[in-house]
């Protein structure tokens, strides 16, 4: 899996390094005007800082596989509380409804609070990316005996493909669950993400 993200990044970057590499070739620039040389820089501005964010996801993706997550007894609720309310301004100003059930008791779960909060916001953020305004998106909690469902879906989203960036943060949410022993999953049309995490052992 580790690998299959790890390719997914160099993919992603080779792109703006492309670009990059054409627009400045000597035999191009030489040819240039100053002017057309500042809005060069400028243009390459936006792709060196592409190239800085999918290395940024490299990064982060080498330290979740290979440093052990702090596991701890968590309770649930009041984290998925804290993705949502990150998120929520966000939502609204665009017009998109965000929708949370949760039930009332939904226990503790075992996990490392950091990574699944990190998770729990970037599967927010990439919904409000495939989302329009008027449309809803569910933030959807299950309590089960041994695990906690968490599903965030747009029944109404058509989208085809995510760009590069959105690619990548999912790939990075997908290893910071499944480094807690969790399961991830998700697809497209619509947008529906599945992710569970192991509930603490319960107290004697």
């Amino acid at each position: 899996m580790l690998c299959a993200h790890l390719s997914q990044g160099i993919h992603a970057a080779a792109q703006p390094l492309s670009i990059l590499r054409a627009s400045l070739d000597n035999g191009h620039t030489n040819r240039m005007t100053v002017t057309e040389l500042r809005e060069l820089v400028e243009g390459s501005a936006v792709e060196v800082e592409r190239v800085c964010t999918f290395f940024n996801y490299l990064q982060q993706l080498v330290i979740v596989e290979s440093v052990e997550p702090k596991l701890s007894s968590t309770p649930i609720a009041p984290l998925l509380a804290d993705a949502a309310d990150g998120v929520n301004l966000l939502f609204e100003k665009d017009g998109i409804s965000l929708i949370s059930k949760t039930p009332a008791n939904c226990g503790s779960v075992l996990i490392d609070k950091e990574r699944t909060l990190h998770a729990l916001s970037a599967v927010l953020l990439i919904a409000h990316t495939v989302s329009r305004a008027q449309d809803t998106v569910d933030f959807i909690v299950s309590s089960f005996s041994g695990s906690v469902r968490v599903v965030v879906r747009n029944r109404s989203s058509n989208v085809h493909k995510m760009n590069a960036e959105a690619g990548m943060s999912m790939a990075l949410a997908d290893a910071n669950i499944r480094s807690q022993h969790g399961n991830f999953s998700w697809s497209l049309q619509p947008f529906n993400v599945e992710l569970r995490l192991k509930k603490a052992p319960s107290v004697p």
